[in-house]
């Protein structure tokens, strides 16, 4: 009997230690896996956030969502709010995940998952929204603009969350610009300014502001303007012979720039009209001699304008004596003869160097040997060699 009583208190012990652990783990596990778990989301405005609300272990108690207004969206299953925009995902005893589509600024905010247990538990998500950039607009183009104004390109966008960037480009090439942010409501406006000194090669330069914004990876915004820019003309001369002489074809060319373009162009000689017409042609900017001879000696000008100003250009034509200039030209013979004339100097200055050095450098050397004996030095075996030459001189004078 004693021992049958000892063995039922053990029995006893035994049970109500485990029923201790049992109600230990119950409570470990309700109170760490009946924690909702959510996580925070961005979206970009107009597109759809998913906001889920989870929990490891649930015994059948429901789950809820609410906006920042604390508006009930949904509870478990049951839509709460009357908004088309908001839809059920999935529902369970482990998860309520919910979408939001067409989202706007006014969503942003901080979202509350709720598990109604006693007492009820709840966690938070913050749903961040991202305000898209406007397409940018440049301002401040004058068309057409003159070389030497001073103009101020200004690009601006609206609507970006956070604020944008603005980068200028001229033709691909990136150039700073000045950036202001003004805050507007939960959106930004940014404007960029670029300050141009303008310069004929500016002319067809295409000025491109472009949005950099974290809403924007995919699909970049950018706005282009070509600048047109009028000017002076500018003017030169280019000839198809070098030596043009008697009988043969010569074409000048007047080689004009400026906006608008100067055309026509007009080609005058010593001053006056073209004296013979029949062998000077004039077709567009060029001056054609279908056969030279002396009497085209002189002074040709061309002359181009716009509503900017006006340039010339001139070229002196020399008809040479095809007989008197030789087979190969007068040229050939001229630099023939210079380049021989500096051949020959150079190589007798170099003679002259050359012996030069080494007279010098003999004399230097039987200097210092003839005072080396006592000497300390090269230069005191000069100077002693030096003083030994006037003594030996002196010597032989006063025998």
């Amino acid at each position: 009997m004693i021992l049958k009583h000892h063995l039922v208190l053990t029995l006893c012990a035994v049970y109500g230690i485990l029923l201790k652990v049992t109600a230990q783990k119950s409570t470990l596990r309700g109170s760490s896996g009946q924690q909702p778990l959510v996580q925070n989301q961005t979206v970009t405005e107009g597109g759809t956030a998913n906001m889920t609300c989870r929990v490891e272990y649930n015994d059948q108690t429901s789950l809820q969502w609410s906006n920042p207004a604390q508006q009930t969206l949904f509870f478990g299953d049951k839509k709460a709010l009357r908004d088309n925009r908001i839809e059920l995902v999935r529902a369970s005893w482990s998860e309520l995940t919910i979408s939001i589509s067409e989202v706007t600024l006014a969503d942003e905010g901080m979202y509350t998952c709720s598990l109604f247990t006693m007492p009820v538990k709840t966690a938070k998500a913050y749903l961040t929204v991202l305000g898209v950039p406007e397409m940018p607009e440049i301002d401040g183009l004058t068309k057409p603009a003159l070389e030497g104004d001073e103009i101020t390109l200004t690009c601006m966008t609206h609507g970006s969350k956070p604020a944008a960037d603005l980068r200028w480009f001229r033709n691909e090439k990136e150039i700073k610009g000045a950036k202001e942010v003004n805050a507007s409501g939960k959106t930004f406006t940014v404007t960029s300014s670029l300050q141009l000194l303008v310069d004929r090669d500016d002319d067809g330069a295409a000025y491109t502001c472009k949005v950099d914004h974290v809403a924007l990876l995919q699909t970049p915004q950018q706005t282009t303007e070509v600048l047109e820019v009028h000017y002076a003309p500018r003017v030169a001369i280019t000839n198809s012979l070098m030596f043009p002489q008697e009988g043969q074809y010569l074409k000048l060319e007047c080689v004009s720039k400026g906006n608008p373009s100067p055309d026509p162009v007009m080609w005058t000689k010593d001053g006056g009209e073209l004296p013979d017409l029949e062998r000077m042609i004039v077709e567009g900017r060029e001056l054609t001699f279908t056969t030279l001879n002396k009497t085209d000696n002189g002074t040709y000008r061309c002359e181009a304008s716009n509503h900017l100003g006006t340039s010339s250009a001139e070229y002196l034509l020399y008809v040479y004596d095809p007989n008197a200039m030789g087979q190969h030209g007068p040229d050939h013979a001229l630099i023939g003869g210079v380049v021989a004339v500096v051949v020959f100097v150079t190589l007798c200055l170099i003679i002259v160097l050359g012996r030069y050095l080494a007279r010098h450098k003999g004399t230097y050397l039987t200097n210092e040997a003839k005072g080396a004996d006592d000497a300390p030095d090269a230069d005191t075996a000069i100077i002693n060699a030096e003083g030994n030459t006037h003594a030996e001189e002196k010597k032989e004078y006063f025998i």
